[in-house]
């Protein structure tokens, strides 16, 4: 029945240390309908689902799936053989198994001893068939895909247990704009079929697009639970947030100066083709196109992560090599990378080292690192960009996606960098949050320093831009001034019309 609810999580509440990541917070869901849960950074949305996948124990509260309860001590398996799967922001894939091994991970085997690889193959092509997404084969590396395909590879392994129950964790955050329509086509047939969907993200425009109802968390408390077709964007906001964002991009003063940074003819793999540009002191350059342009893998190259194959490169005038990052970094260029998990963060390690790692200098004496410096610097700097955190000793792995993104760019703020790439920086990272990233980048540009924005979202590199470079299949095929900055002009460049 339409009104009967699939998910019934009545009063839930968790504590890590001394934060309360919950406080008697409660989700009922429809079965069959799309029902969006959003909240800023922290507010408690990822704890809420990984505790209805099992991963988390809840410390009070209880959970009943189609009018059954659930044990407190569910462990993430029982709650899949009840019909919950969920696609986290953070994949949960094995780099080096294929595609075909990550998408059935859970049945490789079956009645026997042995795998029987063609018929794995085919069922995991008839997955990738049934999204649409033609240039992912069974047999490719999972860990040679390109952060989007990964999702997909993600998002199929959930159909594939043919679950009833599906939590989208911010799918679409590294999708380009004919991925995301895919995505959405998929949903609204699963809905079609009777699956329920939990959709989680920070895009308000496409809960508009595909879901029934929302419900908000802030703080790690339940706001409220609305219609979607009874609410608009800023009230979401209002209710997100407490407060009207009025206008997500802060004006500023440029004061342009000397070139910085210039490339020239940069070539690196078969990613990377004969890509110049330069940036110059208090300029904001973005680099725009479809995933898989080769925007990462270019400034990958020119900060010294990736080989270059050919290509010059002037810092300040001079020519330089610089061989690896250690090198980039001693010499004031800094890269926020787009995977903040696997290259932004040591997951495992307290907050406070994560934070000072760039910036060792000011907090040693002879060499040995003074604790008692180390720790204020950093409450001082996670302080002014407004993290979220229990302990300057806790994980940076317990921290939510968007307080760890503050917690890489804390990391470069302390390295005082001269010129600065930002991939992906508001990547996963709720509204409120977006604004500080934004002004922060400003601020950046109006002490002198030298920006760098990758984003696939057209609005953010309109609003945050002086100009963009648009590359497609590993080249620059244009460059747009302010005033001719556009979405019409954008996605035409990088479609190659």
């Amino acid at each position: 029945m339409k009104d009967e609810y699939i998910i019934q999580m009545e009063n839930i509440s968790k504590q890590f240390g001394g934060v309360k990541a919950l406080n008697n917070v409660s989700l009922n869901v429809k079965r069959g309908d799309i029902h969006a849960l959003i909240g800023e950074n922290g507010a408690g949305k990822s704890t809420l689902m990984k505790i209805l996948a099992g991963a988390y124990k809840k410390d009070a509260g209880e959970i009943k799936i189609s009018e059954k309860k659930v044990s407190k001590n569910v462990t993430p398996k029982k709650m899949i053989e009840l019909g919950v799967s969920v696609i986290y922001q953070e994949f949960m894939l094995a780099p080096d198994l294929t595609v075909a091994e990550n998408i059935y991970i859970d049945s490789l085997v079956e009645g026997g001893m042995l795998v029987n690889w063609s018929k794995l193959k085919r069922k995991a092509q008839e997955q990738l068939d049934r999204l649409g997404f033609d240039q992912i084969k069974p047999s490719d590396i999972v860990g040679n895909l390109s952060i989007a395909n990964q999702q997909i590879v993600e998002v199929a392994k959930c159909l594939a247990r043919e679950s009833e129950i599906l939590v989208f964790d911010e799918p679409t955050a590294v999708l380009t704009f004919s991925e995301t329509e895919k995505l959405f086509s998929l949903i609204r047939k699963l809905k079609q079929s009777g699956v329920t969907i939990i959709y989680i993200s920070h895009r308000l425009e496409e809960l508009f697009e595909i879901c029934d109802k929302v419900t908000v968390l802030k703080d790690g408390e339940y706001v409220d639970t609305l219609n979607i077709s009874e609410v608009s964007e800023d009230k979401l906001v209002t209710k997100m947030v407490g407060r009207n964002v009025e206008n997500l991009f802060s004006n500023r003063d440029m004061n342009v100066g000397e070139e910085v940074l210039r490339v020239e003819n940069l070539n690196s793999g078969s990613m990377v083709k004969d890509v110049s540009f330069s940036v110059r002191k208090g300029e904001i350059v973005g680099f725009s196109g479809l995933v898989g342009a080769g925007r990462s893998e270019t400034m990958r190259a020119l900060f010294g992560a990736d080989k270059r194959d050919s290509g010059k490169i002037f810092y300040f005038g001079e020519k330089v090599n610089f061989k690896n990052p250690r090198e980039s970094i001693e010499n004031g260029l800094g890269l926020v990378p787009e995977d903040r998990k696997g290259q932004g963060l040591i997951l495992e390690q307290p907050i406070r080292m994560n934070t000072t790692l760039t910036a060792m200098k000011k907090i040693k004496h002879f060499d040995v690192i003074n604790h008692k410096k180390e720790k204020k610097y950093a409450k001082d700097l996670l302080s002014s960009i407004s993290t979220k955190y229990g302990s300057l000793e806790d994980n940076v792995n317990s921290l939510s996606g968007g307080n760890q993104q503050k917690i890489v760019l804390a990391k470069w703020l302390a390295a005082d960098c001269k010129c600065i790439i930002f991939d992906e920086p508001t990547r996963g990272v709720d509204v409120g949050a977006k604004t500080e990233i934004y002004n922060l980048i400003n601020e950046l540009a109006e002490d002198g320093v030298a920006v760098i924005v990758i984003a696939s979202d057209m609005v953010e590199i309109i609003g945050l831009c002086d100009r963009s470079l648009v590359m497609k299949d590993g080249k620059v095929v244009g460059e747009l001034s302010k005033e001719n900055l556009n979405e019409d002009n954008l996605i035409k460049m990088s479609m190659g019309v």
